[in-house]
């Protein structure tokens, strides 16, 4: 099965993508986890990487779409894989759409896990970081033991720049941006799933399983689709 998971910032995708991965034994591909490898490398793209990456500018999609089209080239996305964190915008999913065509498969689901906006700002706003040695905590969900410092190291926590409820908004907004077109273009296409992310991680994972499953199940076609978004 060849998947897409859409979400918003801190709506869970990753976890999502890595427990829908493990369930059906297909790979997890991490846009960000991509771009970090390729980062490391001493090569033209990966010095090119670094000076993005360090800048905190936004990678060209072209590098984005050629790393992501070399990691499905890979045997083990032969059966399948899980994308999170691309595509981001119309032109990266017609992008997909492109390589996918020249490996003559298609995607078969894009989800989306869909959480309101406050409920994103709480998880996010939330999160503390520890100085010393990156660990994470949220002062809701979970918090350390004693306020204010690392369980690992006895570190200070910290709420990052990126994580303040004004940031937070910002960055939603831009999501939605983003994300209207996308869905939109998954919705005509007939592939779009979309599925309610509250509630515990092991909860959501459940009732993405049953959306694909259900889906998966009621048509032998991309043509004939059944309870979409």
């Amino acid at each position: 099965m060849r998947l897409v998971l859409l979400g918003g910032p801190g709506a869970g995708k990753g976890t999502q993508a890595r427990l829908i991965a493990a369930r059906l034994g297909i790979p997890h591909v991490a846009t960000g986890e991509l771009l970090r490898a390729a980062g490391r490398a001493d090569t033209g793209i990966g010095r090119q990487l670094r000076g993005y990456l360090d800048k905190g500018a936004l990678v060209p999609d072209e590098t984005v779409v050629e790393l992501t089209r070399e990691r499905l080239k890979e045997p083990d996305a032969g059966r399948g894989f899980v994308l999170d964190g691309f595509p981001r915008t119309l032109a990266q999913a017609e992008q997909l759409d492109l390589m996918l065509e020249q490996q003559e498969v298609q995607l078969d689901y894009s989800v989306v896990v869909q959480v309101p906006e406050d409920e994103l700002v709480k998880r996010l706003s939330g999160r503390r970081t520890c100085r010393q040695c990156g660990a994470m905590y949220h002062v809701g969900f979970r918090p350390p033991r004693v306020a204010g410092v690392c369980d690992v190291c006895g570190g200070e926590l910290y709420l990052r720049s990126d994580d303040t409820e004004q940031t937070v908004r910002r960055r939603l907004e831009l999501y939605r941006e983003q994300a209207t077109p996308l869905l939109d273009y998954y919705r005509r296409q007939g592939v779009l799933l979309a599925v309610d992310g509250l509630g515990s991680a092991e909860i959501v994972e459940q009732r993405i399983a049953l959306a694909l499953a259900g889906n998966h199940q009621s048509r032998p076609d991309r043509d004939r689709r059944a309870r979409m978004a």
